[in-house]
């Protein structure tokens, strides 16, 4: 505000594009290199905004995903980093300028548990005046808990679409109408993340723990006994100097062995 009363509403207007004039701030955050509040001009795109002003991404790893608008944003790939920062081509890619999180995800994170996590939110914010939102955001929680427990099935991902667009149409203020975003955007961009947890029962980026397998791999393993000694199941076995092995139905997926493992033998499908 200080800066457009001294320098005016005509200069104001000057930064930005045809259709968003001026700056947005935007409260950046998640697998950033340096967070914080950023004060973006209208136009800048996606690219200048992490790798410029954030960095990067931290500890060098890809860029997967970025998530602007709030918790009921929607999830922009990696494949649209160079996406202008304006009110209608971030709708056009199905997220909002919302109240201006931006909230960036690497390889690890896994985009399946990421529309869980922010429709939780929405879940618990919703004031339980409308039934689409009060009841049909609840059951696509559910269905997104099953699927990252590894209990997805065949037509869940029709359901939670059909279920998204009922949402949306039939919601009476704008939490609701953008709520089912994060899950949508996800669905248009990361299917192949739906369709592994269901169809395979395999997480593509090793974070949802039912859905995780470890071994030991025979030829690293020194039988140094680490692992089995800090296994807090006792689910791995071996004698000592000789290779160890791991009881599947004992393993509580703790990833106790994978930190411990000074030799990286320790693999997780």
């Amino acid at each position: 505000m200080p800066w457009i009363i001294r320098n005016g509403g005509a200069a104001f207007s000057s930064i930005g594009t045809d259709n968003s004039k001026g700056t947005k701030v935007f409260a950046l955050t998640g697998k950033i290199a340096k967070g914080g509040l950023v004060e973006v001009p209208m136009g800048n795109t996606i690219r200048d905004v992490l790798y410029g002003m954030g960095g990067g991404i931290k500890g060098g790893k890809a860029f997967k995903a970025v998530q602007i608008g709030g918790p009921s944003g929607g999830c922009i790939p990696a494949e649209l980093i160079d996406t202008m920062i304006d009110y209608r081509t971030l709708a056009a890619t199905g997220a909002i300028m919302g109240s201006g999180g931006m909230v960036v995800m690497d390889e690890t994170t896994c985009m399946v548990d990421m529309a869980r996590f922010f429709l939780d939110f929405t879940c618990k914010e919703s004031c339980g005046k409308c039934i689409h939102c009060r009841v049909g955001n609840r059951r696509m929680l559910e269905v997104l808990d099953r699927i990252c427990e590894g209990k997805g099935h065949e037509g869940d991902i029709d359901l939670l679409s059909d279920l998204a667009e009922q949402i949306k149409d039939g919601s009476l203020c704008q939490l609701g109408q953008t709520a089912p975003n994060p899950v949508l955007t996800t669905l248009r961009y990361f299917r192949n993340e739906y369709e592994d947890h269901i169809f395979r029962k395999k997480c593509t980026a090793h974070q949802c723990k039912p859905l995780l397998t470890y071994t030991i791999d025979a030829g690293k393993c020194t039988g140094c006994t680490l692992c089995a000694r800090k296994c807090p199941a006792e689910a791995i076995t071996g004698e000592a100097k000789r290779p160890h092995s791991i009881v599947n139905n004992r393993c509580i997926k703790c990833g106790k062995c994978v930190d411990t493992c000074r030799f990286s033998a320790v693999e997780v499908d």
